[in-house]
């Protein structure tokens, strides 16, 4: 071993000694998840100018275990870890997205590290990478008395003060270093309406409003960095999944991220809710993973790894199937008194409802929810033509029975006082169709 291979063969040992602590800990089912998916689609569909969706640290080391083999390091993703001692565990997530890391590959991070510190706590934002669809913030909590309960919000403000008309995700804190310090990242999405600021403001603030204080790092954003580095392939062509018509208009390729835009035929029987098991494999056999969906009813935005800085020779769009249900299906009417629903889908039933505060949480059974949809509703109204919200729906491991039949907790905001029939009209519901497809996409080399 050479001098100057041997730092690259240390930092190769650290990340795997790292990868196998990960491996230790025990991993739930994908619950958290189904809540992210869940978030996502609703705030999508319902074009919020703002949505946080939160993953716990357990989830953060089920997204770890999905990295298998040897860790492999290239000197431009070492220099970066190396830059920032202590970020091994998130590096090892952040190679999850192959796209990501070539991006850091070709020097497109904006390092930064501009720090808030007060009252014995600090929060510093190390760096960035964006480009227009995505933005990647790399941030360090210190001190922080919120941080082992994971209660804290981030706002993100644009030069004038406002929110950012953005998606973006984070982790909740888990288990904390005896320093008490916490690593990790925000992930945000990008959407028509949006695009990166000049000058950005990242907010931190306990969700306890006991405590008081904030952070706030303001920012320039170099756009230059990736200016003008987006590539259109343009696709139209048709699939026809379980007789359901579904145009696959383009691809958009940037360096974070490739977006492929669909739009589900509105002739179509069956309400969409998304294909299954997507992926985009090349020629090699290498396959680039999607784990987001945004849009509307008929037009969705698919988000994948991108392969901006290493493009293939072919590209073939598969998919397992689709999950969906026939529109006449989508409404039904409950009666909360006597539990009987009219209408939707026979294989659900209704279990009961609790008041909590102001609120009110329905239960559900319905078929196994592992397909990848979740049960979810657009709203409520109840007998006299009042409109309730549901922003969510979750559940547990204990909440699956033996034959998969899962209950599923539905909150209704300020639904405590409900009664009567409720018309119920259903966003997502676990219906699963298995019809394997597949579909190439050109591309221009």
């Amino acid at each position: 071993m050479t001098d100057e291979q041997k730092p690259f063969e240390e930092l190769e040992q650290r990340l795997n000694g790292r990868k196998v602590e990960y491996n230790a800990i025990p991993v739930p089912d994908a619950a958290v998840h189904q809540s992210v998916q869940t978030g996502i689609r609703q705030a999508a569909r319902r074009r919020r100018s703002r949505v946080r969706w939160y993953m716990s640290s357990i989830s953060t080391a089920a997204i770890i275990l999905l990295f298998t083999g040897c860790i492999r390091v290239s000197p431009a993703f070492a220099s970066f870890v190396e830059q920032w001692p202590g970020m091994e565990g998130i590096v090892s997530m952040i190679r999850q997205d192959k796209g990501l890391q070539m991006a850091i590959d070709q020097s497109l991070l904006q390092k930064v590290g501009i720090t808030d510190e007060h009252d014995g706590a600090s929060v510093t934002i190390d760096g960035i990478i964006t480009d227009e669809s995505r933005m990647v913030i790399f941030y360090t909590m210190k001190g922080m008395k919120a941080l082992e309960k994971g209660e804290y919000d981030i706002d993100l403000l644009d030069e004038n003060g406002k929110n950012l008309p953005v998606a973006f995700s984070y982790f909740s804190p888990g288990e904390i270093s005896d320093m008490n310090i916490y690593e990790n990242y925000i992930d945000v999405i990008f959407t028509d309406e949006a695009s990166p600021p000049e000058e950005l403001s990242v907010v931190f603030k306990p969700r306890d409003k006991a405590q008081s204080g904030e952070w706030k790092v303001t920012l320039p954003v170099d756009k230059n960095l990736t200016k003008g580095m987006k590539k259109v392939l343009p696709v139209n062509q048709t699939l026809t999944v379980d007789g359901q018509r579904i145009e696959v208009k383009q691809a958009t390729l940037y360096p974070t991220r490739l977006v492929l835009d669909v739009t589900f035929d509105p002739k179509n029987t069956k309400k969409v809710f998304g294909l299954s098991d997507l992926q985009l494999v090349d020629e090699q056999g290498r396959a680039w993973r999607t784990d987001t969906t945004m849009g509307g009813d008929d037009e969705r935005s698919i988000y994948f790894e991108s392969m901006y800085f290493s493009i293939p020779k072919k590209l073939t769009l598969q998919g397992s199937g689709l999950s969906g249900l026939e529109k006449d299906e989508l409404d039904f009417t409950l009666n909360l008194e006597s539990g009987r629903i009219t209408g939707g889908p026979s294989t659900i039933k209704f279990m009961g409802s609790e008041v909590v505060g102001k609120d009110r949480i329905l239960e559900f059974s319905v078929p196994d929810i592992n397909g990848g949809f979740t049960l979810a509703f657009t709203e409520i109204k109840d007998e006299v033509g009042k409109t309730y919200e549901v922003p969510s729906s979750s559940w547990r491991t204990e909440d699956v029975d033996s034959s998969g039949i899962t209950s599923v907790h539905s909150t209704v905001e300020n639904g405590a006082k409900m009664k009567g029939d409720l018309q119920m009209k259903l966003s997502t519901y676990p219906m699963k169709v298995k019809a394997p497809f597949s579909l190439e996409i050109p591309l221009d080399n």
